[in-house]
């Protein structure tokens, strides 16, 4: 009797698994840097404005300060440290013959196919935060209305640049 891999990972909320039983490459690990910063930036203002609620009512009320706040940080500092590394878990993305391959997601994986035929045009963009970690996210705009654009973010800025020439090398032989 061999051991042959399985068809499908045995635990489907493993992204890694999953992943690498579909030869998918995963986004880089700084993604999860600046998931936490963005984050971070987005909730510690929420964080701060529920702290000052929690001050306003607790004149009005005379029940005791910093319930409000204290669950408000916690669920801040949750998020910044968990959430972000698992997102990042969760995308992974292959380019091959005449196709771009991206899955994301966890209870509702999204899996898309992108053959380089239907592309439009491409960019490779970069946010001020990715910019400071090196990566870039690629946008891939093909025909059509629904789902016309795919966005992979996490990539190191020279990978996403190679996967724009290689996606418009394709582009210029399938139409010259």
């Amino acid at each position: 009797m061999t051991d042959t891999p399985a068809a499908h990972p045995t635990d489907p909320f493993d992204a890694e698994a999953l992943n690498a039983a579909e030869g998918l490459h995963p986004v880089d690990p700084a993604y999860a840097k600046v998931l936490r910063i963005a984050t971070a930036l987005n909730l510690i203002p929420l964080a701060i404005g529920a702290s000052v609620f929690d001050a306003l009512l607790i004149r009005h009320i005379e029940g005791p300060y910093g319930l409000i706040t204290a669950l408000a940080w916690l669920i801040a500092i949750v998020t910044i440290v968990s959430f972000p590394s698992r997102r990042v878990s969760r995308w992974g993305y292959k380019i091959g013959e005449g196709q771009l391959r991206v899955a994301r997601g966890w209870l509702f994986r999204t899996d898309t196919i992108v053959p380089f035929v239907r592309v439009q045009h491409i960019d490779v963009g970069q946010g001020p935060i990715e910019r400071w970690f090196g990566l870039s996210h690629l946008i891939v705009h093909t025909s059509g209305t629904h789902n016309s654009t795919v966005t992979l973010p996490g990539l190191p800025s020279d990978l996403a640049a190679a996967m724009r020439e290689t996606i418009r090398r394709h582009i210029q032989t399938d139409f010259a």
